[in-house]
């Protein structure tokens, strides 16, 4: 994994503008903390920061190659799984190929198909190149949005990164929020509208897109999206293509050539990946795999079983890692330096995002890397399989809106009477809702229910699953740790998109088609134990400091802050007994604590950022 960043201006020498571009990089330092590299021409400076996996010599950015007269740059993020295919591909057209790094790849991919070479391409990529003859940039970013890419047009400059943070060290961008940034902070949060950047004038490359820039202009192209048509397999021949995808994928992302490993929380989705990538490495002969769980400092005292957590994770892991012979580290978080470590998850996210469980995956990450740079992770398999309460609730179903948000309405109370009549929360929130519908790839064959499943399904890979990706790539790349996710690979994402909700959930327990995929791969108490998602913090003091601090923060007088909040709202809010009050504002595990949370992270933001609202 790396960082990478970029500045264009067609209208004058930037040859020579090395503080800027370092700045820029200096930014995202510690998404590669082992080299860095820049490239400059008149009109164009690429730079990167690497986290060295793969063929460390060879792979060195940016990476230049010169074919006949025509010569191409590249800056790179991610990780291709393919490589062996395209090298074959590649060679049998006649390219020399001269190192081991996808990398190069990627860049002769661009040499022999132009801007349908990320269709060729199997991994999570953001990435750039350059086209010196044609004087013509092209960007690209992976299928799901795995990697992140960020860009902004100011005047003459145009300028790309794999963090926001990185293009705000520019000179002429400003940390700035208009209407629409403020809807996505206040209502959507955090979640994100696909696009949107936040921060005004800032855009997202969406998943699945490219983008060429030439002196022309801007051309955006859409090179993949789901497609809906008939699912003809048998439920045998199903269950065993998920079995044989779920392998390859996995084989295909433990390729490294530095030490790999797997997050473990004792549940499913992780235990099968962490289960299958010891099975695949034992047959190479390869005997240590390590694997991670995080839970909290005396978490085990305040654990209450509720509808969405039934039991604690951390003893199935432990039992899990005994059994497989795992080399397992357990992480304990201490509640205090979770507190702490709110604001530093707030900076590597550039934006609001899922709080405690950012800040918990932060200090996770911080601890995984002093023993491996690499480790796999679930993601997305609830998304695919229907593993949220929302695929089995018939209330949350039927909700006409998007189903993790279906009391959004809760935080409107707590905002300023101008912000509200500025961004009329209720009608931003619908027509996003409204949006996200027209997008779905719709079945003709389907009945009411697996249409609206299908659109439930669609609005979670697309609204609420970039949550959980870019949570998983801020918080492991602040330090440096490669996070990969096999769940994410589209031919898998592809092939259980059709697959008939009747199917998928055939039996009584949610993800009923992926655990019939895993028998005799998972220990039986494993693979039909309840879903229990991400640890959560129970200590009470979490909650009594989040109250003490929100109460300091209404002390003051000068916050920014006070531009957007209620702040009588808020102190009513705070005089009820908050340690009986259910106030669950976001998915299935953000209530009352995190409320709070939300909005101490809200004014760090606009601190640290030193934000303007306009």
């Amino acid at each position: 994994m790396c960082g990478i960043a970029g500045w264009v201006d067609w209208s004058r020498d930037i040859s020579c503008e090395h503080k800027i571009i370092d700045a820029m990089n200096q930014a995202i330092a510690p998404r590669g903390p082992d080299e860095e590299g820049k490239w400059l021409s008149e009109h164009i400076i690429l730079a990167n920061r690497r986290l060295v996996v793969v063929d460390p010599v060879g792979g060195q950015q940016p990476m230049i190659k010169n074919i006949g007269e025509r010569r191409f740059v590249i800056v790179y993020n991610g990780e291709i799984y393919n490589m062996n295919e395209l090298r074959q591909v590649l060679s049998a057209q006649g390219y020399d190929i001269h190192t081991t790094s996808d990398t190069e790849l990627i860049l002769l991919s661009y040499v022999e198909w132009g801007i349908n070479c990320p269709v060729h391409l199997n991994g999570i990529f953001a990435f750039a190149i350059w086209d010196e003859q044609q004087q013509e940039l092209f960007l690209a970013r992976d299928r799901l949005g795995v990697k992140p890419l960020f860009y902004t047009q100011q005047t003459t400059s145009f300028l790309f990164a794999s963090e926001i943070k990185s293009l705000l060290t520019f000179p002429q961008v400003q940390a700035e929020v208009d209407e629409q940034g403020l809807a996505e902070l206040l209502i959507m949060a955090p979640a994100r509208t696909p696009g949107i950047g936040v921060f005004r004038g800032i855009s997202e490359l969406k998943p699945g897109y490219s983008l060429v820039l030439n002196r022309k202009g801007i051309r955006k192209h859409r090179y993949w999206q789901l497609t809906s048509h008939h699912h003809t397999d048998s439920i045998t021949t199903t269950i065993n293509q998920i079995k044989e995808l779920l392998f390859k994928s996995i084989r295909k992302q433990l390729h490294s050539d530095v030490p790999i490993g797997a997050m473990l929380s004792g549940g499913l989705d992780s235990s099968a990946i962490a289960v299958i990538a010891k099975k695949i490495l034992d047959d190479k002969g390869i005997q240590s795999f390590p694997t991670f769980s995080v839970d909290y400092k005396d978490n085990q005292k305040y654990f209450k079983q509720n509808e969405f957590q039934f039991s604690e994770d951390t003893p199935w892991a432990n039992w899990l890692a005994q059994q497989m012979q795992f080399q397992h580290h357990s992480v304990n978080i201490n509640n205090r330096e979770l507190i702490h470590s709110l604001n530093h998850a707030t900076e590597s996210r550039d934006l609001i995002g899922m709080v405690d469980f950012d800040a918990s995956l932060y200090l996770f990450a911080r601890e995984i890397k002093k023993k491996v740079k690499v480790v796999l992770s679930g993601e997305c398999a609830d998304e695919l399989f229907g593993g949220y309460p929302w695929f089995q609730r018939p209330d949350l179903i039927q909700s006409p809106t998007f189903p993790w948000a279906a009391m959004y309405e809760k935080r409107i109370p707590f905002l300023s009477e101008e912000i509200v009549a500025r961004i009329t929360p209720k009608e931003y929130f619908q027509s996003r809702y409204t949006d996200a519908l027209l997008e779905v790839p719709r079945y003709a064959g389907d009945n009411d229910k697996e249409a609206r499943l299908r659109e439930i399904s669609y609005l979670c890979l697309t609204r609420s699953m970039p949550i959980l990706l870019d949570r998983k790539d801020r918080m492991g790349m602040a330090f440096g740790l490669e996070i990969r996710v096999p769940y994410c690979d589209h031919h898998l994402v592809e092939y259980v998109w059709n697959i008939p909700w009747k199917i998928k959930m055939a039996g009584p327990q949610e993800k009923w088609l992926l655990r019939q995929a895993l028998k005799g791969i998972l220990p039986e108490t494993i693979r039909t134990r309840k879903k229990t998602p991400y640890p959560k913090t129970h200590h009470p003091n979490y909650l009594r400091i989040m109250m003490d601090q929100m109460r300091d923060l209404l002390s003051q007088h000068d916050s920014p802050i006070f531009q957007l909040m209620n702040r009588k709202k808020m102190k009513a809010f705070l005089e009820q007994d908050l340690r009986t009050l259910d106030f669950p504002w976001f998915g299935q595990l953000l209530n009352t604590p995190s409320f709070l949370a939300y909005w101490l992270q809200l004014h760090h933001w606009l601190n640290h950022y030193k934000v303007k609202i306009l």
